[in-house]
Formats: structure tokens, sequence, C-alpha cells
């Protein structure tokens, strides 16, 4: 694989885009899919809309020779594919069964499973400080969204699903790119067309069951049609910003500054459709943010102290080593 520049203009555009599209497709359903607005209450069906848009502007990459296709196992890419669509139907049937409170909980506990995952899975450790940024931002984003917490066996039992799912799919979006020497967009590429079909056959059926409605049944107008078609495009810059970021960086740190959308919801909510902030949420947003930068220093600090280690030995490092040869006896020759 060729590998992905990573120099740190890269690395702020990959998060930008990740950040700018997140937040504007969330802006965009919200009035796609609120009873104020289009009432297109089909969220499972959507994300087969996105992912067949994704797919369709990968099949045209790869005609058209921006992108190069490589060889990654069927069944792997089954496998990812299912796991991702399993924390999409968990994570809507969570917040149907569940209170907001706990399916704001449920995403927030991500961020300490993918970091158990990472050490199960890839062995890796953490460092102190590390760990007191990730714990910092869960506290500050969960007092900032966090409200009522009703659950339910059933409810439960969906946000577990929902949580390891989402929690290993983006542990294997990096480690598929390492494992056969994939790029993002190339990744995506392959994966997106099989979740479009899964989506799009099953996603009508759950959101039956989630809303009671046949998407057959809905009146589809040029308003409609117009969100559906922005919320489709952001979608692309969605998916391949998560994929970029994963790829560059890891599962936690995507977790961790993935909350800077939070934070950005909440202030565009209070800015364009008048939601309440009081000053609960805003004490959270500066403790999650201040968590954030903190996680920024402590992951930078830990990649210095890896470097900083001697790779190699120094000729001084090395005399004693060859004093000690040069006075031991070949094998086989007679001590005198």
């Amino acid at each position: 694989m060729e590998k992905e520049k990573k120099s740190p203009i890269s690395d702020v555009g990959a998060w930008g885009m990740n950040i700018v599209s997140s937040v504007g497709i969330i802006m965009a359903n919200k009035q796609l899919m609120s009873p104020a607005g289009f009432a297109f209450g089909f969220a499972t069906t959507l994300t087969g809309f996105h992912f067949s848009v994704t797919a369709l502007v990968g099949f045209i990459s790869n005609a058209s020779g921006y992108s190069a296709s490589k060889h990654i196992p069927l069944w792997e890419l089954i496998w990812f594919s299912l796991v991702a669509n399993a924390s999409i139907t968990g994570m809507n049937l969570s917040l149907m069964l569940n209170s907001v409170g706990f399916y704001q909980i449920s995403k927030l506990s991500m961020i300490p499973v993918v970091c158990v995952m990472e050490w199960i899975i890839h062995g890796k450790n953490f460092s102190r400080e590390v760990k007191i940024a990730v714990a910092v931002v869960v506290i500050g984003v969960g007092i900032c969204t966090v409200t009522d917490v009703k659950v339910n066996t059933k409810g439960f039992l969906c946000a577990c699903v929902a949580i390891l799912c989402t929690s290993l799919q983006q542990i294997s979006i990096g480690s598929l790119q390492k494992k056969y020497s994939v790029g993002s967009f190339e990744l995506l590429s392959k994966t997106a067309p099989i979740q479009a079909i899964f989506l799009l056959i099953l996603g009508p059926f759950v959101d039956y069951f989630l809303t009671g409605k046949l998407l057959t049944e809905y009146k589809l107008t040029s308003g409609a049609f117009a969100f559906i078609v922005l919320s489709c495009s952001l979608a692309v810059f969605c998916n391949i910003s998560q994929y970029l970021c994963i790829g560059r960086f890891s599962a936690v740190s995507f977790q961790v500054l993935g909350h800077m959308k939070t934070v950005c919801v909440l202030t565009l909510g209070w800015l364009l459709f008048d939601s309440a902030l009081g000053f609960k949420n805003l004490m959270g947003m500066a403790l999650a943010v201040v968590g954030m930068i903190v996680y920024s220093w402590a992951v930078e600090a830990e990649k210095l102290t890896k470097t900083s280690l001697p790779t190699s030995l120094t000729e001084e490092d090395l005399k004693p080593l060859k004093e000690g040869i040069a006075e031991t006896p070949l094998n086989g020759e007679a001590k005198v």
C-alpha cells in the first residue's frame, strides 16, 4: 500500500471533514426526520441510501482510475459489514427502547469498551494521563447530555450489542487497513456495497418495527427529496473521513475527539433550533473540551516518549560487547 500521507495539515483536514460532515448530517437529518420537518422516520433505510451513494462514488473512483481496487477476502468483507450493520440497527433499537439519557450513557461507554478491546485484541496499553483524559471527557459529555435514565431488559441487550459491534467495527477498520495494506477509501469502497445491500433489504422491516410505518406509504415531496440527497452527500464525506481518521489515529482517539461533534451539535441546536442550553450543559461542554485537549497532549507525550527511547546501540554501547567477544574463545578452540 502506498502509505497515506500523515502530515499535521492532512490530519487536521481529516478531523475537520469528519466534524463538519457529521454535524451537518445530524442537522440535515433532524430537519428530514422530525415531525416538524418532513417526518421521514426511516433511519435504517436512510442509512442504506447513504451507503448506496458511497458505494457509487467508490465505483466511479475505481472505474476512473483515481483509486485502485485491492483484494480483500469476501468473507472478511461480509463479516465486517454484518458487524457494522448490527451496530447501526442496535443503536436505532437502543434509542427506541431506552430513554435518551441511557442512550447517551451507552454511547459514552464505547470509549472504555474500545480501550479494553484494543488491550485484549492488540495488547495495547494506555498511559495514566490518557486514562485520566478519557475519564474527564466521559464525565464532561455525560454532564451535558445525560438527563433521565430509564432502561429495560430488551433495551439493555440492544445497547450492549450496539456498543460491542460499534467498538469492534471501529477497531476492525484500522486492523483491515494494516492487514491488507489498503487505504481508507479503498476499504470503504469494498465494504459500502455489501452494507448497502443488507440495509436496503432489511432496513424497511427494521424501520416498520421501530415506527409502525411502511416506507411505501410515505409521501415524498420535493423538499424531502432534496434533504435526502443532502443527507446522502454529507454521508459520503462522513464515511470517508471516519475511515481516514481511524486509519491515521486509532479507534480510541476517534471516540474521544469525536465527542467534539456532540459539543458542536449542542451549540448549533441552541443557535438554530432554540434548544435549551443551561449552566450544567455549558459546564459539561467545557469539561469535555478540557478532557479532549488533555487527551491530545497525553497522546503526543506518549509518542515523544516512544521516539526518545534508543532504537539502536551507539558505538560506545557496543564497545564492551565487542571486547567480550574478542576475549571469548571460538568453539573448538582449546583454552590455554
